[in-house]
């Protein structure tokens, strides 16, 4: 075994979305019960495909999609800076600050509000609800998404409702609500179906992989994950296609084929890191290292938390960096490395300090106690 470098100390009821959205069919829910969880790593993960889920239909440069010619030079100042604004809050939130998200969001809106431009703010509601989801905040996220299907119903979009139900039902299944989340996404499949909407389709499906993971039923998951794949890879999206491998990894690692997949991450792997999806990228890494520490392949689990350390440098991204730290940790323990795991949690309670993550810190801290206890 080559020397490893040792670092210096230093997410049951539908969301009722008010009269204004015709809510027929849908249930107001003000308890959403506790998270069971079947599986560890699902719950991370369904809150990894809420996050990357696009947001709107056909999402790709969002200034194309807000775009409406406006007559007044006033008006064109505000759509302007509401714009940027919405911009320059998929920026934060993809670098993982959702605080400043939320603020760039909230000040849009108000911009897109004065314009009166629905379908602007129906996007800037999603992005929105993300960054409350990424901050752990359910009652705002609840709140941003039920606005934003409202939006969807009341302009007839139904690109929208197809995508705004997805994530409607990714976030019920964080919230433990399997039965709900199926029932949702299982329309936003009827919609995409019936105006032949090949991403909605794609994406539903995969959701729909979700929802019966979620279920324990990891065979029927595996079929629908690669039902979406057809879709996925039919429309190009490069980055569709590597959350729903890295789903279906999950779906074949909590089946206990490891063959299969070490095989999917790794697909997923290239596939992301060939269209800079870096997001992915880390995700399918981290279900490699899980795979191969599961299976004794510690050196391999190394090589990739190496690159996990060096991406999440690359990125500037803080709290990758302790998610790599903590990686290194866990895998250093497994060993019986009580030593060097002992550094890596050190080091990724000094950066949840520097974050200002008082739930993570604490989280780390016990996990370091009670490996030194069991030494």
């Amino acid at each position: 075994m080559k020397q490893r470098l040792v670092f210096p100390r230093q997410k049951v009821g539908l969301i009722c979305v008010g009269k204004s959205a015709r809510c027929s069919g849908f249930q107001s829910c003000s308890n959403w019960g506790a998270i069971s969880r079947p599986q560890i790593l699902l719950h991370s993960f369904l809150l990894f495909n809420f996050l990357l889920s696009p947001i709107a239909a056909g999402a790709v440069d969002i200034t194309q999609q807000l775009h409406l010619p406006l007559n007044s030079s006033v008006g064109r100042e505000s759509r302007d800076e509401a714009d940027s604004l919405l911009s320059i809050g998929e920026q934060q939130y993809t670098s993982g600050s959702a605080d400043k998200t939320i603020a760039s969001c909230l000040r849009a809106l108000e911009l897109y509000h004065s314009i009166g431009d629905l379908k602007a703010q129906g996007l800037t509601y999603n992005l929105l609800a993300k960054a409350y989801i990424q901050l752990g905040s359910s009652k705002e996220a609840e709140d941003a998404l039920r606005r934003g299907l409202a939006i969807a119903r009341d302009t007839k979009d139904l690109q929208a409702q197809i995508f705004v139900l997805n994530n409607i039902g990714t976030f019920f299944l964080l919230r433990g609500e399997s039965a709900a989340a199926g029932k949702t996404v299982e329309d936003a499949l009827a919609i995409a179906h019936g105006v032949k909407n090949i991403e909605g389709e794609g994406l539903s499906l995969s959701n729909l992989g979700l929802v019966s993971a979620r279920l324990g039923d990891y065979n029927k998951a595996i079929k629908l994950y690669e039902n979406a794949l057809t879709f996925r890879r039919q429309t190009g999206d490069a980055i569709g296609e590597a959350n729903t491998l890295n789903n279906l990894g999950d779906a074949y690692l909590a089946s206990g084929n490891y063959q299969d997949t070490i095989a999917t991450y790794g697909e997923a792997m290239q596939t992301a890191k060939n269209n800079r999806d870096r997001t992915n990228e880390l995700r399918a890494i981290d279900g490699l290292v899980t795979a191969h520490t599961a299976v004794g392949r510690y050196e391999r689990a190394f090589d990739l938390l190496e690159q996990r350390l060096a991406l999440a440098k690359e990125l500037q991204n803080l709290r990758e960096e302790l998610k790599s730290f903590e990686s290194y940790a866990q895998v250093y323990k497994q060993q019986g490395n009580y030593v060097t795991a002992r550094n890596f949690y050190e080091r990724a309670i000094i950066l949840a300090r520097t974050l200002e993550d008082s739930k993570q810190e604490v989280q780390l801290q016990d996990q370091l106690t009670k490996m030194l206890q069991k030494k």
